[in-house]
């Protein structure tokens, strides 16, 4: 495994002190924190290419070459042609100009399948179609483990499937779902897949083409950039989507699908952020397979993290964690709940200690509602990003003993 301790250095926000201590950024499943170098890209932008697209003067010209420059980072991202990608205000209002474009060529009565272990996001893009006579079926999954239900996927498929809308993995509980078994489901039936990427991306390499899925969109700033939304569309597919549009605008895809001026700021921090995640590879090659690199050395150091932290929650009285156990196939997302305690004020009490975590459902709203956790504020979530430590695990381990005892 490679120590990434070092990158810390590239993240300003680290300096932060809260009760005579280092803060301890447990908050990556909501935004990672920035790096130096994209805090340069998006000012740099702003100073010396601040311009609208198209024009024929020296900064447009120098803001269009920082606008494809984001798209080609973007794809070296994601495993695809820059063609391919499409950027938007965030991934949930991408995924409603995707619905919706889908959508104008179903008739009532065509079907859609959402899970319930997704993000809002993935789900009322889809249900809203309801009003158009679209039929939604909801896939459930077993608890306290959060694995989705296949079978019961499986026996909602018929040939009137037109989408299966699933998260590559939970934003709420970690869990990384069989994207495969997923996508031969809808291939079976002629239906498209929208993948969920957000909490996917940040952890993991990404292959767009060998996971199969038609769509997939995802959040720069999971992956240490600004709040900007990204979708990967697989040509084939993109190119058939009727787009609502404005009648100046692009028809050739990407840009079908991305209205007014973009965030070109964001993108150039976009870039930025994946030109970080290239440097930490430890060996040479084009940027495509550095990031897979570095990728992978991200997710080989937040692993043990949280297999540590799922570890020493098990032994606490009270708490109850949820999602897939410690060395299983997961994102490093670990949620749970304290016996007796309300969520809120556990992770208040925590973040007056230096120790930033979320409480609550993260938009994850029906999975909370099915463990039963509503009434006790949901849950409280600690995630883990490259600049995390094993140091700030056992302390964090530490501080919530006193905190719940």
């Amino acid at each position: 495994m490679i120590d990434l301790t070092y990158c810390r250095a590239q993240f300003p926000a680290l300096q932060l002190q809260v009760a005579g201590r280092s803060a301890v950024f447990f908050d990556g499943p909501g935004g990672t924190q920035v790096p130096r170098n994209v805090l340069d890209a998006i000012t740099g932008y702003l100073v010396h290419s601040n311009a609208n697209a198209g024009g024929r003067f020296h900064t447009s010209r120098l803001s269009d070459e920082r606008l494809a420059g984001a798209r080609q980072a973007a794809s070296d991202l994601l495993g695809c042609s820059s063609r391919e990608v499409a950027f938007g205000a965030n991934m949930t209002t991408l995924t409603y100009a995707l619905s919706r474009a889908i959508a104008r060529d179903l008739a009532p009565g065509d079907e859609l399948i959402v899970t319930d272990l997704d993000h809002q996001a993935n789900i009322c893009p889809w249900t809203v179609l309801e009003e158009q006579g679209l039929v939604v079926h909801r896939v459930p999954f077993a608890a306290p483990e959060c694995v989705l239900d296949y079978r019961a996927l499986e026996g909602k498929l018929s040939k009137r499937t037109k989408v299966i809308a699933f998260g590559l993995a939970s934003n709420a509980v970690g869990t990384v779902n069989d994207a495969a078994r997923v996508v031969a489901m809808a291939r079976s039936v002629g239906a498209l897949t929208v993948a969920d990427g957000v909490h996917y991306v940040p952890h993991f390499p990404v292959d767009v083409k060998a996971l199969g899925v038609d769509f997939l969109l995802c959040s720069a700033y999971k992956f240490f950039g600004p709040h900007v939304g990204l979708m990967y569309g697989r040509e084939e597919a993109f190119a058939k989507l009727r787009t609502y549009r404005l009648r100046p605008q692009h028809r050739e895809i990407p840009f079908r699908l991305e209205t007014g001026t973009l965030n070109h700021e964001g993108m150039a921090g976009t870039e930025a952020a994946v030109d970080f995640i290239a440097g930490l590879s430890p060996v040479a090659g084009d940027r495509r397979q550095r990031v897979g690199a570095g990728m992978t050395a991200i997710e080989a150091w937040e692993r043990p993290l949280a297999t540590r932290l799922i570890e020493g929650l098990n032994q606490l009285p009270g708490v109850t964690v949820y999602g897939p156990p410690a060395r299983a196939m997961r994102a490093p997302t670990v949620s749970f709940a304290v016996k007796g305690r309300q969520a809120g004020q556990v992770a208040s009490r925590l973040g007056e200690l230096g120790f930033f975590v979320w409480a609550g459902d993260f938009y994850a709203s029906t999975l909370v509602d099915v463990l039963g956790l509503r009434e006790r504020g949901g849950l409280i979530r600690v995630g883990f990003a490259p600049y995390n430590t094993p140091k700030e695990v056992e302390e964090f381990l530490q501080a919530l003993s006193t905190v719940i005892l």
